[in-house]
């Protein structure tokens, strides 16, 4: 074959393309930090920024109108903006320079190409359309086209998820069909891109490069919109929330201030005649209203986000999961489904030997007659201790005797006759005298009349073969029997009468043994896992049975028993039947939409899956509102890995998988697919732990600022003393609650819903009680010292009271039980962080005290107190704990 010439490689790249596939963009600092500005709550900090500049600039032209908006405020809020901003652009763009450094050190993908009458090895990118490609075992096909000369044996799991190898023959004629199904996959000559040669040699003609190939097709399709992660629509929820309670609040400070300016003003006539007092009002209401809105909205919480997430980055890494973005942490722990991809997630991804079976052991060991039928018979060889040529049951059987460190005798091949498909047996004359075998049971065990054991040759007794073979049979193995004759010689195709069984192998891609336990585990946790792949539903029913997704008494639906079926999963009742459904891809695609959505819960299989099955699962879970995750390691799940909520991709998974994931599995374990899932779990306990805690101090803030002016006094809280609160506190309360530890037992717990309130009706009851108590007992402390304290003074012992009952409300909020210490020794932040809290506002309102920083105190509006007045403040603030402790009895809070 001479191949193209260099005009005729130029005129296809022009009129077909390259052979590149589209790579996502870069992760820019700038691009994620500008991102990061459209999360809910940020633009409501900006609003609010807006706004209180706004009032400071009026209030400088306009000084009589008496607006007291400071510049502090918006400005700390600004740098909170930009402090979050910039952690979520750094933990984005650390996230992706992790994954490209990753994929930069896989070396690129090279073929060989006839051009101008020789044999080049260039990169895949070289390949176009009318190119003619040497392909060998090993070999990874580089572009869409069919076999022209030869015959080859493929491994299509990067495509279709099917593990066994597919065999192709020469067309020279075909041509790839343009409409691809799951059967194009294992027609006779069709061939594509990114899948293996398992054995043999050919010729691919190339018919389709670049985004024209199956693997383009879905690389564009991956560039689809993603839909919002369940964080952010819960962040949005809880936004919405928190910005109606601040305006409804701010309205209710209008109308006090109107009705105590109609009260002081002896009746409505007379408050309305006097202008320039309405005007007053108006402003100090408003000024006092924007106020309101400062102390409803929570600044620290998306610092807090942004810190937790980059925190469980760097822990996740250590449990071998690389975070490709930041919020799919998050989303791992709100799953209510996970389809899992089959071949190399769930099963170990290569043929091996699973039993070996001689007609009385369970396990046969390796006597001299088995190794001689496998290793002197067959494709394969041991080189360097690694096993290389043959096809894939051959290396599974070579690599089963490497493993048990099997040694065989110097023996010689005198002649040999490979397996063909028409015998279904290969045979090799020893110099020994033996004649080995290895063929299809069916074939081998009619021509045995005796069976080797443990060394001793006995009668064959077929009832206990063939009823091993049957329960095997079940189990979806690939079973060789091993048989030889003494002193015989080889005929070509003649099996041989009076042979000696040695033993039965069963093969197969077997589960592995790490991802039993892990499903179990995921499934305890509420979250149904669906096995999706390419291979045969018999096959994947076997698979599932073993990994236990399915039950015994498992369905398989079919055209007689859909109706049935529907009507029983329609019935909520049984939804908790947990033997599962099985279907083909063809089943699944006779159902309607609908029809599908009643199913789901039910199902656990779904085989001879195409990537638009995946896409198509995916989407109606998302419109049953259901948080959807999807793993696997091939071009065919690259599309649904996109889609999905989260996309778990194998670390040893094509590349187009790792770019359209949210977390890539670097050990392949299902084992880390659950860890993702405690550790996403962990993060929204956190993240509710620190929202109850700021909302109940926010709430507070909101009614002392809503209600002293019912009491006659001024605002307990200072403009500068809510700056230390929502810039200090708040913020260094978030690196209180982002550490604390995984819980295991928030693996038993349901999974959320996508658009479940963060704030719970229970967790709420807490914040209300928990805020009126504390707002009740501090008003009622400045009451009692009213007559005997300054202004100034009342508003320090308020301030003092407000941080050590934040502080112990913090403890409180870290358990939804009375045990508040429990784990602490994990988390040292919440001991050195409440102590530099109280070590800076001691200072603040140590004014007259110590000289020194006297101006501190004066800019916070604070002056000294006496011991008694710490000691009372302090007392107040820790009967939070007995309160928090009564809203938890008997049922949990967060």
């Amino acid at each position: 074959m001479k191949g193209l010439t260099s005009c005729e490689v130029e005129l296809s790249r022009s009129k077909n393309g390259a052979n590149s596939l589209p790579e996502s963009k870069p992760t820019t600092f700038w691009g994620e930090f500008f991102d990061s500005l459209g999360d809910p709550m940020i633009k409501i900090l900006i609003a609010i920024a807006f706004l209180m500049i706004a009032f400071f600039v009026v209030g400088k032209c306009l000084p009589n109108l008496g607006i007291t908006q400071t510049i502090y405020e918006p400005i700390g809020t600004i740098v909170a903006i930009i402090l979050v901003a910039t952690i979520s652009a750094k933990t984005a763009v650390s996230s992706d320079g992790k994954f490209r450094d990753l994929k930069s050190r896989t070396k690129k993908d090279v073929c060989k190409i006839i051009r101008n009458g020789e044999i080049k090895v260039l990169p895949f990118e070289e390949v176009v359309v009318g190119d003619v490609v040497l392909l060998q075992s090993g070999d990874k096909i580089p572009a869409d086209g069919v076999l022209i000369e030869g015959n080859l044996k493929v491994n299509n799991s990067a495509l279709n998820g099917e593990a066994e190898e597919c065999k192709k023959i020469a067309n020279p004629s075909a041509i790839v069909p343009e409409n691809i199904t799951g059967e194009t996959f294992v027609d006779e000559s069709s061939l594509f891109r990114g899948a293996i040669i398992f054995d043999g040699e050919g010729y691919l003609l190339v018919q389709k490069v670049g985004i024209a190939t199956m693997m383009g097709k879905m690389a564009e399709e991956m560039n689809a919109q993603e839909v919002d992660s369940p964080l952010k629509v819960k962040l949005s929820k809880l936004a919405k929330q928190i910005s109606l309670f601040g305006y409804i609040s701010a309205a209710l400070i209008v109308v006090i201030y109107f009705t105590m300016g109609i009260r002081n003003s002896g009746g409505f006539s007379n408050f309305v005649s006097d202008w320039h007092n309405i005007v007053n009002t108006i402003i100090e209401a408003v000024d006092l209203a924007i106020l309101i809105i400062v102390c409803a909205v929570p600044e620290g919480l998306p610092l807090m986000i942004s810190l937790v997430l980059m925190q469980n980055t760097g822990k996740l890494l250590d449990h071998n999961v690389l975070v490709r973005k930041a919020q799919g942490i998050e989303t791992a722990g709100s799953l209510n489904i996970l389809f899992s991809d089959k071949t190399g997630t769930i099963t170990k991804g290569h043929l091996e030997v699973v039993e070996l079976f001689n007609g009385k052991a369970e396990k046969s060991s390796l006597n001299e007659e088995f190794l001689e039928c496998v290793t002197k018979n067959t494709q394969s060889n041991i080189v360097d201790g690694k096993v290389i040529g043959g096809n894939a049951t051959d290396q599974a059987l070579m690599n089963f005797v490497l493993e048990n460190n099997a040694k065989t005798q110097n023996i010689d091949i005198v002649k040999e006759q490979g397996f063909n498909s028409a015998n279904k047996f290969s045979q090799s004359q020893l110099s020994n005298g033996k004649l080995v075998y290895k063929g299809a049971p069916e074939k081998i065990l009619e021509k045995c009349t005796k069976m080797l054991i443990d060394n001793e040759i006995v009668d064959f007794d077929r009832s206990v073969v063939d009823k091993k073979c049957d329960e095997l049979a079940r189990k979806a193995m690939r079973m060789l029997a091993f048989a030889y004759k003494q002193n015989a010689t080889l005929q070509e195709n003649v099996l041989q009468d009076d042979l000696i069984l040695v033993a039965i192998a069963a093969i197969r891609d077997d589960v592995r043994p790490e991802a039993r336990d892990s499903i179990k585990e995921v499934n305890k946790a509420g979250i149904q896992v669906v096995m999706i792949t390419g291979d045969r539903l018999e096959t994947a029913v076997a698979i599932a049975k073993d990994a236990q997704l399915l039950g015994s008494d498992a369905v398989i639906l079919t055209e007689e028993n859909k109706s049935k079926m529907l009507k029983k999963y329609a019935d909520t009742v049984t939804n908790a039947d947990n033997n599962g459904i099985a279907l083909s891809s063809t089943m699944l695609n006779t159902l309607s939409d609908d029809e599908v959505k009643t199913l789901v819960s039910g199902i656990r299989v779904i085989a001879r899956a195409l990537p638009t099955d995946k896409s198509r699962m995916v989407r109606l879970c998302q419109e049953m509102n259901l948080v959807c995750g999807m793993t696997g390691d091939g071009v065919n799940d690259s599309p649904a890995l996109k889609k999905a909520d989260i996309g778990f991709a194998m670390g040893s998974g094509t590349e187009a998988a790792k770019e359209s994931s949210d977390l890539v599995i670097l050990d392949d374990n299902f084992k880390s697919i659950k860890d993702s899932i405690l550790f996403g779990r962990t993060i929204y306990h956190n993240i509710k732990k620190f929202v109850k805690f700021q909302l109940s101090m926010n709430v507070l803030a909101v009614l002392a600022t809503l209600l002293s002016p019912l009491f006659g006094f001024d605002a307990p809280l200072t403009v500068v003393m809510l700056l230390f609160v929502n810039l200090c506190c708040d913020s260094l309360a978030s690196m209180m609650f982002g550490p604390e530890p995984a819980l295991e037992k928030y693996m038993t717990e349901k999974p959320r819903k996508r658009d479940e309130s963060i704030v719970s009706v229970k967790m709420l009851f807490s914040i209300i009680i928990t805020s009126l108590w504390l707002c009740g007992i501090g008003l009622l402390m400045m009451k009692r010292n009213a007559t005997s304290l300054t202004n100034y003074q009342m508003q320090s012992m308020f301030f003092v009271f407000y941080i050590w009952g934040s502080l112990f409300n913090g403890f409180q909020c870290r358990s939804d039980k009375t045990d508040i210490f429990n784990g602490i020794k994990n988390n040292k932040n919440f001991i050195t962080i409440p102590l530099i809290i109280v070590i800076v506002q001691a200072i603040i309102v140590s004014i007259g005290i110590i000289p020194l920083f006297a101006p501190i105190g004066y800019a916070f509006g604070c002056e000294a107190i006496p011991a008694k007045l710490w000691l009372e403040s302090i007392l107040l603030g820790l009967t939070v704990l007995p309160i928090g402790f009564l809203t938890k009895i008997g049922k949990s809070s967060v």
